[in-house]
């Protein structure tokens, strides 16, 4: 009997840990856990109602650091496995490749008053239904919070002796989350909002030490960008110095890596001194952007270095052989989070000695004996310490070497649609405002491979791949953010093929993502392909920001690019109709909605410059260098050929040289200014604007 109940546990699926056939990294972690994990799928819900047990749902992601404590203290633990096993059916989820889940379950933990934050662990009745809800647990009760298997027993014999109680949460909290699904968003904001918007905002900035007030800090680029734009709608000289200072302290910071490029997710302390170690592509891309149009005004050295040095950080150790990028490295070393990343003076002192550089590297990058952190030092660029950083260079070149040999923090190596396109969109934007032909071929490059690798046969993008296989999963920031990619990539080489996918892209998500009225919808576009959404308990309409820039802020942007660079009427009316049907939220909500706020910036104030000209023309590449490092928000850059036809509706079409010069035009609109042959009259002709638009507001 033993040797067939023995046999049955190896054949029955739920009696074992599944986790080995994921291609997830983060789930590929916890194969090896004596915890009976299960993927998301419809039959561990129905194993669930079967044996009359709650699901145990359980989220992070490779990078997390408190993911890897609960794992440690908890999941590796068999008397927690035991346990675990015996009263839940338990699912173990990737937030990175099911963001629209952990959005759901994440929105349902606030409801029940609980602070967000990852691990995520909450408790599902048999219809994928929350009632109970946390984060991470110790295995035992300490920290002030209670112990894991105390919560698992309660749970466990609420679910058992008082069901009504259950049945009450997951109606209350299921009702909850469809009636925040379907309200009524619609609405017209007033005009005075965004400047409004960006004063409140501005008012809440630490002018000292850059940022909002207090700790945690996060760098949140979506949020600076939109007041960085507005300032310049409004010639708010404070609010431009606020995010300035607010660039120049994350630069300065430990919460970036002096020694080897990139930024940490986040600072906990208010000085931006100690990160969050784990660093992640979509952050990096988005700062890379925030700082290249901040760039473009100020010319700082500072944001420049910054720039170069986290576009190589990528494309050194993010870059997949295939040409795309991971998605992030781990917080953790060795079981301890930042042990890859800090120094000890003498460490340093040693390393140096030969170059003689550590005394002044010491002095400037905050290095002291007793240290900065824990007893242990983070490279921190004091102010002063600027005028020597670049002659410091060989320094750090010499301690990147030394670090390498230390054992590395985890890749996640998982492709993501929208991640990726986010950092081919800063690269892009790097090459054309720094004029590096090297880092456009890699984002051409990265742009193919993430494209093959995320296509299915059928011809969908899918959001997540990893050694070939996909999840089959859309999402519509994948399609929002890989057709900007593609339209930056437009706008660097003028290839036709960037824009038609481009325009894919946005018509899929009309097609398949629209929330149409004539259905029953409320307008916008939907978290998941309508035709897909079957596995999910609300599909929601992702309008608030979190990490990223949320997906109809994105998809608005999409459209309004095309709509410049096209000229079809379409596309601007999809983004009118998009930013109606949100717009009643914004003045209530506008702080997490600020980059929905960025893309009516960029629809309210659309400009075009074409340049026609030889693509090798020394003439039309300084027009190129002087469009494309002008501080103008909004403006699409295009350079074509003499011989090539601008759309019919584009307000360029049927211009010509002048002269046989390459030529400049400035389209505002539906207009387009008087011609210029000269880098001088196209720089005083983008000046003018900027004024005339400051004036304007």
């Amino acid at each position: 009997m033993q040797i067939i109940a023995k046999l049955h546990e190896m054949t029955d699926p739920f009696k074992r840990n599944r986790l080995a056939d994921a291609t997830s990294p983060y789930l590929l972690q916890h194969k090896d856990n004596p915890v009976h994990w299960q993927p998301w799928e419809p039959e561990v819900f129905a194993e669930a109602r079967a044996r009359n047990v709650p699901v145990l749902l359980s989220v992070g992601y490779a990078a997390c650091h408190w993911c890897h404590v609960m794992a440690h203290e908890s999941f590796e633990d068999e008397d927690v496995a035991q346990l675990m096993n015996e009263k839940f059916v338990c699912i173990k989820l990737d937030r990175e490749e099911r963001p629209d889940l952990d959005e759901i379950y994440m929105t349902a933990l606030s409801m029940m008053g609980e602070q967000g934050g990852w691990p995520l662990t909450m408790c599902l009745d048999a219809e994928a239904k929350p009632f109970w809800g946390g984060t991470y647990f110790p295995k035992l009760p300490q920290y002030g919070r209670p112990g894991f298997m105390q919560i698992l027993e309660e749970i466990s014999r609420i679910w058992h002796e008082t069901p009504e109680k259950i049945a009450k949460n997951t109606q209350t909290l299921t009702e909850g989350l469809r009636a925040r699904a379907k309200a009524d968003a619609r609405g017209a904001m007033p005009d005075e909002l965004p400047s409004r918007a960006a004063q409140t905002l501005t008012e809440h900035i630490d002018l000292q030490k850059g940022g909002l007030q207090g700790a945690p800090k996060f760098p949140q680029p979506f949020l600076y960008q939109f007041l960085w734009q507005q300032a310049q709608l409004d010639a708010d000289a404070a609010t431009s110095a606020a995010v300035i200072k607010t660039l120049e302290k994350i630069c300065q910071g430990g919460i970036y890596d002096h020694i080897g490029g990139g930024f940490a997710r986040y600072s906990v302390d208010a000085d931006w001194l100690v990160p969050h170690f784990e660093k992640m592509l979509y952050d990096n891309a988005l700062l890379v952007q925030l700082m290249i149009q901040v760039w473009r005004t100020s010319k700082s050295p500072l944001l420049a270095a910054r720039i170069e040095e986290t576009i190589e950080w990528v494309l050194r150790e993010m870059r997949l052989d295939n040409g795309a990028f991971a998605a992030s490295l781990d917080a953790d070393t060795e079981g301890e989070e930042g042990r890859f990343y800090v120094w000890s003076k003498a460490e340093i002192e040693t390393l140096l000695r030969e170059s003689q550089m550590g005394g002044v590297f010491c002095q400037t990058y905050d290095i002291t004996d007793t240290g900065n952190f824990e007893g242990h030092n983070i490279a921190n660029l004091l102010a002063q310490g600027e005028v020597v950083q670049d002659a410091l260079a060989p320094a750090r070149q010499v301690l990147l070497a030394a670090r390498d040999q230390r054992p590395k923090p985890g890749r996640d190596d998982k492709v993501l649609a929208d991640w990726n396109a986010m950092m081919i969109s800063a690269i892009t934007q790097a090459a054309m405002a720094f004029g590096r032909a090297d880092w456009l071929q890699y984002s051409q490059t990265a742009f193919a491979a993430a494209r093959k690798s995320l296509t299915d046969p059928q011809g969908h993008l899918r959001h997540s791949a990893r050694e070939g296989q996909l999840l089959p999963v859309s999402l519509c920031s994948d399609y929002a953010f890989m057709g900007q990619a593609a339209l930056a990539l437009y706008q660097a080489n003028g290839d036709p093929q960037y824009l038609d996918y481009a325009q894919l892209c946005a018509d899929t998500l009309h097609a398949e993502f629209y929330d149409d009225p004539a259905d029953g919808g409320r307008g916008g576009y939907l978290t998941n392909r309508k035709k897909e959404a079957g596995d999910i308990l609300v599909n929601n309409r992702p309008v608030q920001d979190n990490a990223m820039p949320s997906g109809n802020a994105a998809i608005y942007q999409l459209f309004t690019s095309l709509a410049s660079l096209t000229g079809q009427a379409s596309y601007r009316a999809y983004g009118q109709d998009l930013f109606t049907a949100l717009a009643g939220h914004l003045s209530t909500q506008y702080t997490s909605m600020t980059a929905l706020l960025v893309s009516r910036q960029l629809d309210e104030n659309p400009l075009s410059i074409i340049l026609i000209g030889k693509p090798k023309d020394p003439a039309l590449v300084a027009l190129l260098e002087t469009a494309h490092q002008h501080g103008v928000f909004s403006a699409h850059i295009l350079a074509i050929s003499p011989e090539t036809s601008l759309p019919l509706g584009h307000p360029a079409h049927g211009k010509t040289q002048v002269e046989g010069k390459p030529t400049a035009y400035v389209c505002s609109g539906q207009s387009c200014l008087a011609p210029l042959t000269s880098p001088q009259a196209l720089q005083e002709q983008l000046d003018a604007l900027v004024s005339a638009r400051q004036t304007k507001g």
